[in-house]
């Protein structure tokens, strides 16, 4: 079976970001996986805040477009986010906003969320690990009607929690990466 394609976005464009550095931890154990992997960086795809009237006037904008399409040539999705007052950061929440909108071809809004798996991880220097966030986000994606796998990560006293290699070093989010990473690639392979 040929290995399947996961498109792995974080949520962050600050430098030094946590969320990064997870995002990055998380491309090299989906590598170990034998998963043919893309990381992009929003920072690519710039979009204005969602305004039903700058859609209305203007259309989706050419980066949502090219973001949906970078979604649907995967087989599954990792978004990484890091959590701000508890929730999604406006850059994860707009993204997911626009590219609901996009109309391709014969597809309807929204398409690109069904017929893949997403996973769902995030960072923080706290001892919820972005908890809260990952619910908002879980919610989010399955309101788009994505099929968001049970397993997420939420790494806790990120700041610690690598080695200096930039592994994770504890064996509690070793393994809470690679059940993460083994039921992404196992439910994205079912729905090829």
């Amino acid at each position: 079976m040929a290995a399947p394609k996961i498109l792995v976005i974080p949520g962050s464009l600050r430098t030094g970001s946590l969320n990064a550095k997870l995002a990055a931890a998380a491309v090299d154990e989906l590598v170990r996986a034998d998963a043919e992997v893309t990381r992009i960086s929003l920072g690519d795809f710039p979009l204005p805040i969602y305004d039903g009237d700058l859609e209305a006037s203007s259309g989706v904008p050419k980066h949502a477009l090219n973001l949906k399409r970078m979604m649907a040539a995967h087989d599954g999705v990792l978004i990484v986010t890091p959590e701000y007052n508890s929730s999604l950061p406006p850059l994860v929440k707009n993204t997911i906003d626009w590219v609901s909108r996009v109309t391709d071809g014969q597809e309807g809004r929204g398409h690109v969320f069904r017929g893949r798996a997403f996973a769902i991880a995030a960072a923080s220097n706290g001892r919820l690990g972005g908890t809260r966030c990952l619910e908002a986000l879980r919610l989010v994606l399955s309101a788009c009607r994505a099929l968001v796998i049970p397993s997420q990560l939420a790494l806790s006293h990120a700041d610690d929690a690598y080695d200096e290699t930039d592994r994770l070093k504890h064996p509690a989010d070793i393994a809470a990466m690679q059940s993460m990473v083994r039921q992404l690639i196992d439910v994205a392979q079912q729905m090829k």
